[in-house]
């Protein structure tokens, strides 16, 4: 549990960027949930996200502990565009996360290429995103993969 003493010069910032400022390894997202879900009070009391601090106010900080995310293959349907030893490139649907994140554990597409190839694709990207390469969200459509046979 982190606890913060508003400064004057702190003062009317909204709770949600102050934070953002004060801990860094915080997403923004994170933050906006952990206000939502109480574990980021003011003077003990929640408050929305958009709340200006003032000056002596104290900020009470309860930190998620980290989830371990592991990336299993599922089989999964896949759009494929072009296949070789080196390359899988897949037309993605919209809607399709590409990672597993916070919400999203698995029913992704990087589980999906691990059920396609197996064990051959490279280490690029670590654990999470074994050799995809890509500049794409959820919501938007087409990916390739660097996938190894």
């Amino acid at each position: 549990m982190e606890k913060y003493k508003i400064k004057k010069e702190q003062e009317n910032i909204r709770i949600d960027k102050l934070i953002n400022e004060l801990e860094e390894s915080i997403s923004r997202t994170s933050i906006q949930r952990m206000i939502n879900d109480a574990n980021i009070l003011v003077n003990n009391k929640k408050v929305n996200a958009s709340y200006k601090v003032m000056c002596g106010d104290i900020i009470t900080i309860n930190k998620e502990e980290p989830k371990e995310i592991s990336l299993l293959p599922q089989n999964m349907p896949l759009d494929i565009i072009y296949e070789d030893d080196d390359i899988l490139i897949i037309n993605k649907e919209k809607g399709i996360v590409v990672h597993p994140g916070n919400g999203n554990p698995d029913g992704t597409l990087a589980n999906a290429v691990m059920a396609k190839c197996k064990n051959s694709l490279s280490g690029i990207g670590g654990k999470i995103r074994p050799g995809i390469v890509h500049r794409i969200d959820k919501d938007t459509s087409r990916i390739s993969n660097n996938c190894k046979k």
